[in-house]
This record gives structure tokens, C-alpha cells and sequence, in this order.
């Protein structure tokens, strides 16, 4: 059986981030584990912007989806490689549209004496609000003229 590793925000959740947890389960073949690695809304903050939803939270939403085993919070030191120690996977997937390079992150791994094999899942869940972005960006254009924001108070 072997382990799988997924990192991500999974900010604002949305069918691109179920597709992209199933596929990587898939890369460790029939029985595979899938661990989920959330990032710090720390971490969040420093690499892409504030994040609506808190770490606590999101880690709950993780761990209650299908293809998940197991849902970790990632290191506040920085140290992405203290987790991947801990949990000791097979491998470690990256999603089709995360930013990282996959030769540059391997050679890190291995630096490490670390024995994942990283890969990139090819599936992309291509659709209009395919990114927590994409969402925020819609919401700050959408004209609601109070109908529904005066519901939210």
C-alpha cells in the first residue's frame, strides 16, 4: 500500500480541488492512502493573500472528503520537509496548475535522504470558478443591490 501526499490551501473549496485529491490518490495505485497537507493561513498570507477560510476550518472541510485518509496542518517554522519526514510517503503529487517546479522539488526531497518520488497529476478541472480566486474575483464583481448581502448580516 503506499502513501500519497497532497499539499494545497483548499481556500473557498471547489470541484477543482476534489478532482485534484482523487488523482492524486490515483498516482499511488489500487489501496493507496492519501495525506493531505494544509497550508498555514501564515503560510497562506506570505504566498498568495489572506485566506477567507482559517486553517482549523479548512483542515475540518479536508478531512471530510471522500478520498481523504488523513488531513495535517503544515509547519509554522516553514520547513514544508519536516511534514513530508513525518508522514514519509511514496510519493508527493502536485497539482496540474500548482507553481512548482517537479525537478527542482525532487532534487530537494532527495537532498534530504527523503524516498518520495514526485509527480504531477494531469487531470485539471477546467471551469469558470475553477480557483478560490476566480470565486473572490466574481463575488467583488457581482452587483447584489442588497438583495442577498442584506441576508448575510
Amino acid at each position: 500500500m503506499k502513501k500519497v501526499m497532497a499539499t494545497g490551501t483548499f481556500d473557498l473549496l471547489h470541484p477543482g480541488h476534489g478532482v485534484y485529491l482523487e488523482e492524486s490518490k490515483k498516482l499511488g495505485g489500487k489501496n493507496a492512502k492519501l495525506y493531505v497537507v494544509i497550508a498555514r493561513d501564515s503560510t497562506v498570507e506570505k504566498r498568495k493573500r489572506i485566506p477567507i477560510i482559517g486553517e482549523n476550518q479548512r483542515l475540518e472541510l479536508i478531512k471530510m472528503l471522500k478520498p481523504v485518509d488523513e488531513a495535517y496542518l503544515g509547519n509554522k517554522n516553514g520547513d514544508f520537509l519536516e511534514i513530508v519526514e513525518k508522514i514519509n510517503p511514496d510519493i508527493i503529487a502536485i497539482g496540474a496548475d500548482q507553481n512548482h517546479d517537479i525537478t527542482k522539488l525532487q532534487k530537494t526531497v532527495n537532498k534530504r535522504g527523503l524516498k518520495a518520488e514526485v509527480k504531477r497529476v494531469k487531470i485539471y478541472h477546467n471551469d469558470e470558478l475553477d480557483s478560490s480566486c476566480k470565486i473572490i474575483k466574481k463575488i467583488k464583481k457581482m452587483n447584489f443591490k442588497g438583495k442577498i448581502l442584506d441576508k448575510c448580516d
